[in-house]
């Protein structure tokens, strides 16, 4: 191989460098433009490859990093944006699936018209209650669940059965 004859310490600490460098599976393309303006500007004024490469790699750490952190704020903007139309589609009587309101650990959820309730128990288990609206603290009872999929699976069922003798489609009692 053309070069300098290599000794086995050279090839060590070479290898020992390879292990030690970050890993870059690929160049970005995002970051080509950038990377040869500070190659351009750095090679006219003289600057040495080794510090040029340098420069160039702590370029392309805090802009992936910069990247990096914009792309989490917009994924968490999104989600909370997604939690506030949940909760306007329950608030505003539209059939929406299990939702908790601000920072509750109870869930409401309406389907068919008829809003339900899931509330965590201290034993890990749910109670599935039928609620005439959001804000209601009493409720039928429906059942204990193991989880959310349990109670999604028996609201599923109950939401399209009329409603128990006694009861409008309110959820309020007949007279």
């Amino acid at each position: 191989m053309p070069g300098p004859r290599l000794t086995l310490t050279d090839v060590v600490q070479r290898l020992r460098a390879f292990n030690e460098e970050a890993y870059e599976p690929y160049p970005d393309e995002e970051q080509k433009d950038a990377c040869l303006e500070i190659y351009n500007r750095e090679q006219s004024a003289g600057t040495d490859m080794p510090a040029i490469v340098g420069a160039i790699q702590q370029f392309v750490e805090e802009d992936r990093e910069a990247r990096r952190t914009a792309q989490q704020e917009a994924y968490r903007a999104q989600v909370e944006a997604d939690r506030l139309a949940a909760e306007e589609r329950l608030l505003s009587g539209a059939d929406c699936k299990w939702t908790a309101l601000g920072k509750s650990k109870t869930f409401h959820c309406r389907v068919n018209g008829r809003v339900f309730r899931l509330e965590p128990q201290p034993d890990k288990k749910f109670h599935l209650s039928r609620v005439k609206e959001v804000d209601d603290q009493n409720g039928d009872l429906v059942g204990r669940y193991a989880g959310r999929t349990e109670a999604t699976r028996v609201v599923a069922d109950i939401a399209y059965k009329p409603e128990p003798a006694g009861v409008d489609s309110t959820g309020a009692a007949r007279v």
